[in-house]
C-alpha cells in the first residue's frame, strides 16, 4: 500500500527545523508599499506563503492586517501572495 501524504509541508519540514530561529525584530518588522522583497521561508507556519515560491523575490503592493500582499513574477504570469513579515526580508 502506499502511504497517504499528511498536508503541504509533508517532507519538507526537515529544511525548516533548526536553522532560523524567530526572533521578536524579526515578526515587528515593516515594509512600504513599493519595496522590493525576497521570500525566505521560516519555521514558522503561520503567513508562509507555498514552498515553491522559496527565494523568489517580489514587490510590495499592499498591506492586508498583519500580513503583506506580495506580486511575484511565475514565469509569464504575475500572481499575489500573501506573507507574513516573518517570511520577507529586504531585496
Amino acid at each position: 500500500m502506499v502511504k497517504n501524504s499528511h498536508g503541504t509541508l509533508s517532507g519538507s519540514t526537515k529544511r525548516l527545523r533548526g536553522k532560523m530561529g524567530l526572533t521578536v525584530s524579526g515578526q515587528v518588522k515593516t515594509f512600504q508599499v513599493g519595496t522590493k522583497v525576497v521570500l525566505d521561508q521560516r519555521s514558522l507556519s503561520r503567513g508562509q506563503p507555498h514552498m515553491r515560491y522559496k527565494g523568489r523575490h517580489g514587490m510590495i503592493i499592499a498591506r492586508r492586517g498583519k500580513c503583506y500582499v506580495i506580486e511575484v513574477q511565475d514565469g509569464g504570469m504575475k500572481k499575489q501572495l500573501i506573507a507574513d513579515p516573518i517570511h520577507l526580508r529586504s531585496a
